[in-house]
């Protein structure tokens, strides 16, 4: 293994796939240069996605089941939202884990620049200080890890703060009394989850048949259910054709067969419409890096590009766009780097959806096999026959597994429920170290969890479950 400790770079960019390479470059001895726009590291993941969202998602739950506890015969009184202080502890959040990333910056001997940087060929980057000057660098080796931006429609843009996107949306400004979200994927319904709980009615469109394309229908069925009834409306197979800001608000114009009103104002419109890698670097012209047609840099399984001395990792090299999938990346770039014998080959990516109830999944999808003519078998667990759950209150859930039907192996594992998204790295875990149904069928888990309900699942498969009558295969 060839040492490569001593080596100089920069990681441009300081998300979760760039603060996670320069550290790891860092503990390899490296000499490392972290560039990005910011005050500290965190990047779009720590400043206006992740960690914000899931901060007013935790208080939007809060919210929610105060008003629940009804049914349990606990009656609290409607609930007083003060915007500023709401606002206040998001930021709060935002800045202490902004700022430890900062600590750990220096404590690494990490180089932290607040700037820009481009190219002026493979190995020397120019960067434009925050705090002004511009100075040119050259390094050894240069990881790319810029990220991405939200898609924009053309024919939806307005120059007015009534139209929001998924950055102006987090800085809740105030509650609109109506909104509509463009856009029935995962951010948008995070994001209108939240503002229905503050008091907005929020109606969502989705030009698509269904919420989230990329989920099985199965596990979207009890969030839509939900949704339905914590949203003003739902409308699929819908578009937008128009947009026009008037005194009282944006006009929306609706297209589509199922459309009941093709004209309605609402007082503000987030547009949430995916997200656009941010490949456009100045300077890239001067390297042998190539973009691919759709904004996505190509590299090898190493994250290397057609440039030797550049890597490149996160949303800029391709889907899926996640925070956890760019750390690893980084990680493997940098091993690569070091002259370790390493890939980015993973058989799972866990997604998850932070609405109520959660919705993950990890590995093939059951959608992903019908559509590839791939012989499965698929054994699912509804939560209505578990005990926690039941405990819960929120029995709509459904945990299932997919599996290769000769071997038994596990291939992909879904589910839809309270605390999902925690739970799915122990199908991510199977899916890696190819478990078996058995596997997890012997797998003794603590009882009542809702984890129980991926052991569950498998001894469904066998056709042995003690908790449901299912006829064995």
């Amino acid at each position: 293994m060839t040492n490569q400790s001593n080596l100089n770079i920069a990681v441009v960019g300081g998300g979760p796939g760039g603060y996670a390479a320069a550290f790891l470059a860092a503990d390899l001895g490296m000499k490392v240069t972290l560039i990005d726009p910011e005050a500290n590291p965190g990047g779009v993941c720590l400043y206006r996605g992740c960690i914000p969202s899931k901060a007013l998602l935790h208080v939007a739950k809060l919210i929610d089941e105060s008003r629940h506890a009804k049914s349990w015969g606990i009656e609290f009184g409607e609930p007083k939202i003060d915007v500023a202080r709401l606002r206040g502890f998001k930021e709060n959040v935002v800045k202490k884990l902004t700022g430890g990333l900062g600590q750990l910056s220096k404590q690494r001997k990490v180089e932290y620049i607040q700037g820009r940087a481009s190219f002026e060929n493979s190995n020397t980057l120019k960067i434009a200080r925050a705090n002004g000057g511009d100075e040119s660098r050259s390094f050894d080796r240069i990881i790319l890890a810029t990220g991405s931006r939200p898609a924009v429609i053309p024919s939806l843009k307005l120059d007015t703060p009534r139209m929001l996107d998924s950055t102006s949306a987090l800085d809740l400004a105030d509650v609109p009394k109506t909104l509509l979200v463009i856009g029935g994927g995962y951010i948008g319904l995070e994001l209108g989850t939240v503002y229905a709980a503050l008091g907005s009615k929020v109606s969502v469109v989705e030009m698509l048949p269904g919420l989230l394309p990329g989920a099985d229908r199965d596990l979207v069925a009890p969030l839509h259910k939900r949704m339905e009834k914590i949203f003003e409306s739902i409308m699929v197979n819908t578009s937008v054709a128009a947009v026009k800001d008037e005194k009282t608000g944006i006009r929306v114009t609706f297209e589509g067969a199922d459309v009941k009103e093709r004209e309605k104002v609402f007082d503000k419109v987030l547009v949430s419409v995916g997200r656009k890698p941010n490949s456009e670097i100045a300077g890239l012209n001067k390297t042998r890096v190539k973009v691919g047609q759709r904004g996505f840099i190509q590299v090898n399984k190493q994250l290397q590009t057609d440039d030797p001395a550049i890597y490149a990792i996160g949303d800029v090299v391709g889907e899926p766009m996640l925070a956890h999938k760019a750390s690893h990346e980084g990680r493997t770039a940098v091993e690569a780097i070091a002259g370790h014998k390493v890939a980015f080959e993973p058989n799972a990516i866990p997604a998850v959806v932070f609405t109520d109830p959660e919705i993950a999944w990890a590995g093939l999808t059951e959608a992903q096999a019908q559509k590839d003519g791939r012989e499965i078998a698929v054994a699912k667990f509804p939560w209505a026959a578990s005990g926690r759950a039941m405990t819960l209150d929120r029995t709509e859930g459904l945990t299932k597994l997919i599996l290769d039907p000769k071997t038994e192996r596990i291939l992909g594992v879904g589910m839809v429920g309270v605390g999902a998204g925690d739970m799915i790295a122990e199908g991510t875990l199977a899916i890696e170290m190819a478990a078996t149904a058995t596997d997890l069928a012997l797998t003794i888990h603590p009882h009542p969890t809702l984890s129980e309900t991926v052991m569950q699942a498998a001894e469904v498969f066998f056709g042995t479950s003690t908790d449901l009558y299912r006829p064995k295969r």
